[in-house]
């Protein structure tokens, strides 16, 4: 994977400023997600559909243009699907003067070069790092495999995508056939992925006869291969994976392995009544007396509250730097995956603490 590219840096009046990115994968266009917000100015080249007084165009409803754009944010929508990020506002600069003043969306997608300028925020700027530096880590898929059905997985910062699920009989004998169609088909999923490493995994013994299957068939693929043994498949399956460090051991540090781990110690001193704050008062309260050691926030509810649109007494803002300016660590969560789920149900936000609060 390549990295997100900043392209330029420039300071403007009233501490704004001016940062040109690359974004070069999904992961890097989910980052923006979180880095944009309404009011900010974001440029770069699109096409726009103009409307023109040529009467060989007066049915044709226009024609598309390239153009320089500029808008002043109004909404911000990851569309994973289509691999692009689409970013709507009101023109305030164009390289055509009469289309100030428009609507328009621009749908940024991997490689395209855009400028954003606002002021930016503590953690807004280390987001763009972590985009940055996130690609030293290794692409890596999950695959489950039980008796009779298979499961693909492909971890991103984003949350976990499943590539695949296949199913057929895989009983020993008579059924052998089935049993190695299955295992044919995983290995041509795993073929067709373009990743660095694979954690297969899986309950008993059916994931080590996947695997020398893959090695008889497919030794390359074998090579990036190393098993995990869980208790369940699919969803759950990968669940296991990154909570027993499988994808952390292989990626430096996973975002989604680190959230898991985070989320399961946050549960547990809860559940002990110790070290942990939830609910944007409690965690409020505890930042004020410095006990927060790591702040966890969802990134939809950060998102909503920076946009005055949440429910929250509490400035967010205020609130992270205020647990930075203590030396807290603020981890940021995908509502993608389950550990960001786990945290919407407790209000959106956390604290692990230094010490317990009477």
């Amino acid at each position: 994977m390549e990295d997100m590219r900043i392209a330029d840096r420039t300071r403007i009046e009233d501490r704004r400023e001016r940062i040109t990115v690359v974004p070069e994968s999904l992961d890097d266009l989910w980052h923006l997600t979180y880095v944009l917000e309404p009011g900010d100015r974001v440029s770069g080249d699109t096409t726009r559909r103009i409307q023109r007084d040529d009467d060989a165009l007066r049915d044709t409803g226009g024609e598309r243009e390239h153009l320089w754009v500029a808008v002043e944010v109004d909404d911000v929508e990851f569309a994973k699907f289509a691999n692009r990020l689409r970013v709507g506002g009101e023109i305030v600069d164009c390289s055509r003067e009469d289309q100030l003043g428009f609507h328009h969306t621009l749908n940024i997608e991997e490689h395209d070069e855009i400028a954003i300028e606002k002021l930016w925020k503590v953690d807004q700027l280390e987001r763009l790092e972590e985009a940055v530096e996130a690609a030293e880590n290794p692409d890596v898929a999950v695959a489950t495999v039980e008796e009779g059905a298979a499961y693909v997985h492909t971890v991103a910062q984003y949350g976990v995508d499943e590539r695949a699920s296949l199913s057929g009989t895989t009983g020993k004998g008579e059924y052998a056939r089935d049993r190695t169609e299955l295992f044919a088909e995983l290995t041509e999923v795993l073929e067709r992925l373009d990743v660095t490493a694979i954690v297969l995994a899986g309950p008993g013994f059916t994931k080590q006869d996947a695997l020398e299957y893959i090695e008889q068939n497919a030794p390359d693929v074998a090579e990036k291969i190393q098993t995990v043994d869980t208790a369940s498949v699919g969803d759950r399956g990968v669940h296991e994976v990154l909570k027993r460090g499988a994808v952390d051991r292989i990626q430096t540090e996973t975002r989604i392995a680190r959230e898991a781990e985070l989320v399961d110690e946050l549960m547990a001193q809860i559940a002990q009544g110790a070290k942990a704050a939830y609910g944007v008062e409690s965690v409020a309260e505890a930042a004020e007396f410095g006990a927060v050691e790591t702040l966890l926030i969802l990134d939809e509810r950060l998102r909503v509250e920076r946009a005055n649109e949440g429910e929250w007494d509490v400035d967010a803002n205020e609130l992270i730097e205020n647990v930075e300016r203590q030396g807290g660590d603020v981890v940021v969560f995908s509502g993608e995956f389950d550990p960001g789920q786990q945290l919407a149900n407790l209000g959106g936000i956390a604290a692990l603490l230094r010490y317990r609060l009477q």
